[in-house]
């Protein structure tokens, strides 16, 4: 989906609308996805639709919402919890299974929201499986303005750490994520894998699958590897990526800024 085109927020047929009445100067866009998407609670569906809203809101991953029609709202139970947004109204939440506040509503959502009406939302990990269409969804919804691209390269990657190289490769592969600084990932052959160790820490990226990471000394967590990407990212399987915040990175000889602000480490 593009953002420009068609029922694309700024297309020529939008298919959600904008808030940009809130206290923190951000903005909020909710619309309708193409996707069936479905949710499993202990072997049970809990939802199955096919008109599925999508609430984007500023500095915030987005969220599923679904017509209550769609939802078993016979396995949800009422806790009493309440929560107040000043910027979509009073919320309700429910109990599913063992999870307390497992899902909410917005029973007179505010002003400018009131799309929001007689729809359910759930907390992503108080399922145990996420389909969209029949393919399994990890770590959170995924964005459909959300774009990765994983190209060829031969530009001269180095990758230094307190003046040590780590790797060097003249093959690397790009990979372009919405969002992010350009990711660099190196074949193992050009990785110095001695001077790296395997770490306990495993991160999931919606996009790409669950990650295995890499010290180096006393540096934790500064190198990645997908050992079973998401099949659009195949490319980047058992490859080398280092976090462009913590180590020195050189393209064709020029010194890379690192980011003033860490990332995530979901890269």
């Amino acid at each position: 989906m593009s953002l420009t085109m068609g029922a694309g927020p700024f297309g020529q047929a939008p298919a959600g609308s904008f808030n940009f009445d809130t206290p923190d100067k951000g903005a909020i866009f909710l619309d309708v996805i193409p996707r069936r998407v479905r949710g499993v609670k202990d072997g049970e569906t809990v939802v199955d639709s096919k008109r599925v809203h999508m609430l984007h809101e500023s500095r915030i991953l987005p969220v599923w919402y679904f017509p209550e029609k769609d939802v078993r709202m016979d396995l949800l139970r009422e806790t009493g919890h309440t929560t107040h947004c000043p910027w979509k109204g009073d919320s309700r939440y429910y109990a599913l299974g063992d999870v307390e506040k497992a899902a909410w509503t917005y029973p007179e959502p505010t002003a400018g929201m009131e799309r929001l009406k007689g729809l359910v939302a759930f907390h992503f990990d108080a399922l145990d499986e996420w389909l969209e269409e029949d393919e399994p969804v990890i770590g959170h919804p995924r964005d459909p303005f959300h774009r990765i691209d994983v190209n060829r390269s031969s530009r001269h990657v180095k990758v230094k750490l307190d003046g040590e190289t780590l790797a060097e490769s003249d093959r690397p592969l790009a990979l372009f994520e919405t969002g992010l600084p350009t990711r660099w990932y190196l074949p193992r052959e050009d990785v110095n894998m001695d001077l790296l160790q395997a770490s306990e820490t495993r991160t999931t990226c919606a996009y790409k699958g669950h990650a295995s990471t890499f010290s180096s000394g006393e540096r934790d967590d500064i190198a990645w590897t997908y050992p079973e990407p998401q099949r659009e990212v195949e490319p980047i399987r058992d490859r080398i990526a280092f976090y462009n915040e913590f180590v020195d990175i050189e393209l064709d000889g020029e010194p890379q800024e690192r980011p003033a602000t860490p990332f995530s480490r979901r890269s």
